[in-house]
């Protein structure tokens, strides 16, 4: 019996320490990025901003209709629509990209002219909060909405996190992955991909 608890207790102590480094692996890979995105306030500013598009009629069951179009860009739908300008949050008046990404199988644009709500996806927006929010990546906040204005969350080392803020932002520039770096290489250094979009 003696010999077997011998056995036991090391084998008990590696065990519990095999654990703790993973705990701390865990905590050392998702700390950063959680600081970063699906933070309380990212989730309370990504509600706040989806009632002025809403009101702006940007988004939700009352939006103007846009001019579908072939976009083809991954991870984006194929068919978009594209809408950008101003709009007042709170004491903040910042610009705002509003991009509704359609998906199906095969879908054309008049697929998505005639059922819009049959093929929305999601909703991706970057709005140009105030400075000094993220002036490394030019203070965009990033989100992806469902088509009723909830987050889309992602799971990152076994955690789910609500996709709105620095979304992938890394410890460095270099480090930056999603929406960030995707954006980054973007020509004119402002982060928009459509050339007709300037900021004003």
């Amino acid at each position: 019996m003696t010999i077997l608890n011998t056995f036991r207790v090391p084998a008990l102590l590696l065990q519990s320490l095999a654990g703790i480094i993973l705990i701390a692996s865990v905590i050392s890979c998702v700390g950063p990025m959680r600081g970063h995105v699906g933070t309380a306030d990212d989730i309370q500013y990504a509600a706040k901003l989806w009632s002025v598009l809403e009101s702006e009629r940007m988004v939700g069951a009352h939006a103007k209709t846009l001019k579908p179009f072939i976009g083809a860009a991954r991870p984006h739908g194929w068919v978009l629509e594209v809408e950008s300008r101003m709009v007042q949050l709170g004491e903040h008046r910042g610009f705002v990209v509003v991009k509704k990404n359609y998906r199906g199988n095969h879908i054309s644009v008049a697929d998505v002219e005639k059922n819009r709500a049959k093929y929305l996806n999601s909703i991706s927006v970057m709005f140009k909060r105030e400075a000094g929010y993220d002036p490394e990546d030019k203070n965009w906040f990033w989100v992806q909405y469902k088509p009723d204005g909830q987050l889309f969350t992602m799971r990152k080392m076994g955690m789910k996190i609500a996709m709105a803020g620095k979304i992938m932002k890394g410890a460095s520039p270099d480090k930056n992955s999603g929406c960030i770096y995707c954006h980054s290489s973007a020509g004119g250094g402002d982060y928009i991909f459509y050339p007709d979009i300037t900021l004003p």
